[in-house]
Parts: C-alpha cells; structure tokens; sequence
C-alpha cells in the first residue's frame, strides 16, 4: 500500500469555487483555482451509465445543470457535454481523467467517490477510477461514505490509501442501509473489511467516541465543512486538517 500524503495544505471542498463569480463546484476552473492558491482539492466522482467516472456531486442533474434526470441515464459523452449553471467560463462536468491531467500531480487530490444504487455500478465507480488512477503520479488518497466503495476499490486492485468519510447521523448517508447499519457506519466497524487509513469526519461529529479511538491510535483525520475562521480554529485541535469552502484560510 502507498504512503499516506501529508493533509499539509487546507482542502478546498469541490475545488475553490465561487458561484458569484462564476466559478462553480466540481468544475475545472474550481480546481485551477485552488491549485494557483495553493490548496489541496476536494473532487466528487459519479459513475455515468457507460460506467465512466465523471466528476460531480448529485445523484440528479437539476441542482447544477437545470436538467431533468440522473448522471447514471447519461454516457459520459452526453454529461460532459451539459454546460454548469452559471459558469462565466461555459464549464462542464469534466471526466475524471481530464481533472487528472488538470492537476497533474501538483497539489494533493482527496476524491471522494459517491453512493451508487446498484452492484454493478459501484464495481463500475471502482473499477473506473481504479484503472484512470494506475498511471497517476501526483499524491492523491480516495475516500467515501460508502464502505462497499472502500472494498470495491480494493477488488479492483487499487493498492493506494482509502479513508472513510463519516458524521454522527449515519441516516443521511443516503441509500446506505442493509448490512451496513446505523451503528456499524457510526462506529466504524467495517474496519477489518474496509481497512481505511485516514478518516474525513463532520467538523461537528470530531467527538464521537470512535472518532477520539482511531484518532488516539494516530490514524490521520480531515474535518469537514470548515466555513469560517472560528470553525477552522475550533476544528484544530481535534484534525490534522480542514475540508473548506467559502473563505481563505488565514496564512494561506
């Protein structure tokens, strides 16, 4: 397994947009902005359903294209192609592969792999981003709410660093529900599948008695959403790192 990166710089959540310029979330000026500040960026990836990794946050399109449907009834031709509301620069949902060759390895890349409703498109999500990472040298670690996606992952051979994202109400991790209860999401027991190396926790939830255990073990910890300087500054004490969005970090 690879070396865990240094979370040596603020994360920037979605890459460092800002919609009132015209700069939106998950978008390539998102992120090219965060690499002239500086920061290490945050990606969501989406499975479309010719099972390419596309770079966007939602299950549905309404919220950031004002398009009906799901990015799972798209190929990745047809999403890549649907402009972001109000992006001044005309900016689509980029591929993951073309957010590889954006960044190329400058800054630290924490991608974060959505909930898929199906077997067969989370083995898709895993094995996509699996095989766009095998020739990546820039220092990037994948993380997910879902512990299938950890394991999928693994299956499909991906030998990098995985962490597992969490907060305290494990219901509003949609659609994770069966074996993966409640309780085994809150309390990490997934572990001796999952094997995380790094965990992504709710800047609220830093408290939470397994998040202190593995904390206390050494495992490195993000805390997220960080939105301001006075959550930055109560997030320090309990993370090696925040996950922002919003505003600039002081001394960055």
């Amino acid at each position: 397994m690879e070396r865990l990166p240094a979370f040596d710089r603020p994360i920037a959540h979605r890459g460092l947009h800002d919609r009132q310029n015209g700069i939106i979330e998950n978008s390539i000026p998102a992120f090219e902005a965060a690499i002239e500040h500086g920061y290490a960026m945050e990606c969501d990836v989406h499975v479309s359903g010719d099972g390419k990794p596309i770079v966007f946050h939602d299950d549905d399109l309404a919220r950031l294209t004002g398009q009906q449907g799901t990015i799972s009834m798209l190929s990745a031709g047809q999403a890549c192609r649907i402009p972001l509301l109000d992006s001044a620069s005309g900016a689509c949902p980029p591929r993951f592969e073309t957010l590889l060759e954006t960044v190329g390895g400058r800054q630290l890349l924490v991608v974060e792999l959505k909930h898929q409703v199906s077997e067969t498109a989370t083995r898709d999500l895993a094995s996509s981003v699996t095989k766009a990472l095998a020739d990546y040298r820039g220092p990037v670690v994948v993380e997910s709410f879902d512990p299938h996606l950890l394991t999928a992952m693994r299956a499909a051979g991906f030998a990098g660093v995985l962490g597992i994202i969490l907060m305290r109400n494990a219901k509003r991790t949609k659609g994770l529900n069966g074996f993966f209860s409640e309780m085994i999401l809150r309390h990490m027991l997934h572990y001796p599948m999952t094997r995380f190396s790094f965990m992504s926790v709710n800047r609220t939830d830093l408290d939470l008695p397994m998040v202190r255990f593995w904390r206390a073990r050494g495992l490195p910890l993000t805390a997220w959403t960080i939105r301001s300087e006075d959550e930055a500054r109560s997030a320090a004490a309990h993370s090696d790192q925040i996950v922002f969005e919003g505003f600039l970090p002081v001394g960055t």
